[in-house]
C-alpha cells in the first residue's frame, strides 16, 4: 500500500492505481517494478505538508493494488482504462503509477482531457516505434488522436519528424531552461503526467531512457503543485528499480504534491 493511502474503496476521493506494464522498453527495463518501488519510496515521508498545511492521511487516498499486464498490450490498455473509468464516474481522481508511459494512454482514453501537460525528456509523438504503435514513445501522439491540445514540458531529445510535428498548434514544447518561468495557462480539462526522465539523470537514474541536461526536482515539484488545482487526473512513469531509489523517491514525492496541491485547489 502507498503510505498513507489507507481510505476504503467506497470513501476515496482519490485513487492509487499501479499499472506495471513492461512491454516496449527500449533502453534499460524494469518499469514493471515502479509501482513497488515508488511505494516503498513514500514509507520515509512526512505526513504533513508544509505547503498546504494538509496531511496526506486525510485526503481520502485510496491503494486500489496494481492492475497486472496481459500479454496483449491492446487488450491491457482496455482494461486499465475502464478500471480508470469506473473511479472517474464516482466521482475518485485517479493516480497512475507506471510502468511504462504507455499507460498514459488508458487514462487519457478515460478521462477525455482537453490538455495534456507532459514533463518528459522526449515528445514522445511517433505514430510507431520499432514497428509498435502501442510503444511508449507514441503516447502523446495518442493523446493527439484523442483530442487533446499537448503540452510538453523538458523534451530535449526526438526524431526529426518529431520535432517537425511538434511546430504545429496543438502542440506546445517548452525546453528545459525555459521551464522554471513556464506559468501555466490551460483552459479546460487537464491530464497531468510525469514521466520521471524529465528530471536530470543525476537525480533519477533509475528510468529506462536517461537523458542528459534535464530538469530539476524542484522545478518538477513547482509544475506538479501549479497543475494540480484544475487537473482531472495524474500519473507518474518510467521508474525503475535500476538505481538505489532516487527515481522512486522522487516520482513518489511528486505524486504526494499533486494531491496536496489538488485537494487544496
Amino acid at each position: 500500500m502507498f503510505p498513507g493511502a489507507a481510505a476504503d474503496r467506497e470513501e476515496a476521493a482519490y485513487a492509487v492505481i499501479g499499472a506495471p506494464l513492461d512491454a516496449s522498453t527500449t533502453g534499460r527495463p524494469g518499469t514493471r517494478y515502479g509501482p513497488r518501488e515508488v511505494r516503498h519510496a513514500g514509507r520515509s515521508f512526512e505526513d504533513y505538508d508544509h505547503h498546504t498545511g494538509l496531511s496526506f492521511s486525510e485526503r481520502a487516498v485510496h491503494d486500489a493494488g496494481d492492475i497486472e499486464p496481459t500479454d496483449d498490450v491492446g487488450e491491457y490498455l482496455t482494461y486499465l482504462e475502464g478500471t480508470v473509468s469506473e473511479y472517474r464516474e464516482s466521482g475518485v481522481v485517479p493516480l497512475l503509477v507506471g510502468g511504462e508511459h504507455t499507460v498514459t494512454v488508458a487514462a487519457v482514453r478515460a478521462l477525455v482531457p482537453e490538455v495534456v501537460v507532459c514533463l518528459d525528456a522526449h515528445l514522445d509523438l511517433r505514430e510507431s516505434y520499432a514497428g509498435n504503435p502501442r510503444s511508449h514513445a507514441t503516447v502523446l501522439n495518442h493523446a493527439l488522436a484523442a483530442g487533446a491540445r499537448v503540452v510538453v514540458l523538458g523534451a530535449r531529445a526526438g526524431s526529426r519528424e518529431e520535432w517537425e510535428r511538434a511546430e504545429r498548434e496543438d502542440v506546445t514544447v517548452v525546453p528545459p531552461a525555459e521551464v522554471p518561468e513556464w506559468e501555466p495557462d490551460l483552459a479546460g480539462q487537464v491530464y497531468l503526467s510525469v514521466d520521471v526522465d524529465a528530471a536530470d539523470p543525476g537525480f533519477a537514474p533509475g528510468t529506462g531512457t536517461p537523458e542528459p541536461f534535464g530538469l530539476a526536482p524542484a522545478t518538477m515539484h513547482e509544475v506538479v503543485r501549479d497543475v494540480a488545482p484544475g487537473a482531472v487526473g495524474f500519473d507518474v512513469v518510467e521508474v525503475t528499480d535500476r538505481d538505489d531509489g532516487q527515481a522512486a523517491t522522487l516520482a513518489a514525492k511528486l505524486l504526494r504534491a499533486f494531491v496536496y496541491a489538488h485537494a487544496s485547489g
